[in-house]
């Protein structure tokens, strides 16, 4: 282990020679305990090297303090550039960082907690929130006068803008019909959200394979409206494993509101054997004559 492992570069002479002064470099800032024998040297550039020595630390096995040196042009004196622990090709290393936003799981977030959307999040798209600079009023208007500019013979002909009155009432219905936001789900955020609810909540789940019915005829779904109203609704049965989640209209349990109706209260049949009345019950058939006391017959046997 200790020959030089270098680059094609060939290394600068008196770098690669400052072998022990790049060993005290190390051990001044480790210890000479946690210093070990030199492992090779590395050119970095012109009259730049950096010279690796093991490391006796338990603690990291397999790393090794890498000290770099250098010299001035036209300079016989080399001097140090920096010391760091690096992890040589067997050392065990922490795993490679994950951005956050790549790391973050459903559940994850808790109360107080922030998490910001970025601007190019590809789930959501721009919608509608009235403070843009074309709102349907004014589209509307400005398509009026194209109209009325071409009757005119390409002559601009002033058209009345709409009252406030009417512009108030134009925001007040699409904020009913859902508008009003800056950002809107994508066609592949629709899809995204579709997939997780069908997944737990879908036709092919264990449970809806034994239910009686599909949650379409169950009495117990809240619809929702949008595009993802035609496929899912809300579980309103308390009972139900999928109660306050969203839950496909394939989905079905055993809590399906017209699974059973209560049957009518089973009337008994007749007792076979009646202990509550006597029965006359003749022992020998007519016109049999006895040869035996009944007397003397309990008597023998």
């Amino acid at each position: 282990m200790s020959a030089a492992t270098t680059r094609s570069r060939t290394p600068d002479r008196q770098c690669a020679e400052a072998v022990e002064f790049a060993r005290r470099a190390a051990v001044e800032l480790a210890g000479v305990s946690a210093v070990g024998e030199h492992l090779g040297l590395d050119v970095d550039g012109d009259r730049v090297v950096t010279h690796y020595f093991a490391t006796l630390d338990t603690a990291y096995r397999g790393w090794r303090w890498a000290v770099t040196v250098t010299r001035a042009a036209r300079s016989k004196v080399v001097t140090l550039d920096e010391t760091v622990l690096l992890p040589g090709p067997e050392a065990l290393v922490a795993p490679q960082w994950v951005p956050w936003s790549e790391r973050l799981r459903p559940g994850d977030l808790g109360p107080g907690d922030l998490l910001p959307t970025p601007e190019d999040d590809p789930r959501l798209e721009p919608g509608w929130s009235g403070s843009d600079d074309t709102t349907p009023a004014t589209a509307e208007l400005e398509a009026e006068e194209d109209q009325a500019s071409d009757l005119a013979g390409g002559e601009d002909v002033a058209i009345e803008p709409a009252a406030p009155h009417e512009r108030a009432q134009i925001a007040s219905v699409a904020r009913e019909l859902g508008f009003g936001r800056a950002r809107v789900l994508s066609r592949l955020g629709l899809e995204l959200a579709a997939d997780r609810w069908e997944k737990d909540y879908g036709a092919h789940t264990p449970m809806a394979q034994a239910a009686p019915a599909s949650c379409e005829s169950c009495g117990f779904l809240v619809p929702i409206g949008g595009k993802l109203g035609q496929a899912f609704g809300v579980c309103a049965n308390e009972f139900s494993p999928g109660d306050g989640h969203v839950v496909a209209l394939d989905y079905g349990c055993g809590g399906h509101s017209e699974a059973a109706v209560m049957p009518a209260p089973v009337r008994p049949a007749p007792p076979v054997l009646d202990e509550l009345q006597l029965e006359a019950v003749r022992l020998k058939p007519e016109g049999s004559v006895e040869t035996t006391a009944p007397d003397e017959e309990l008597g023998h046997s």
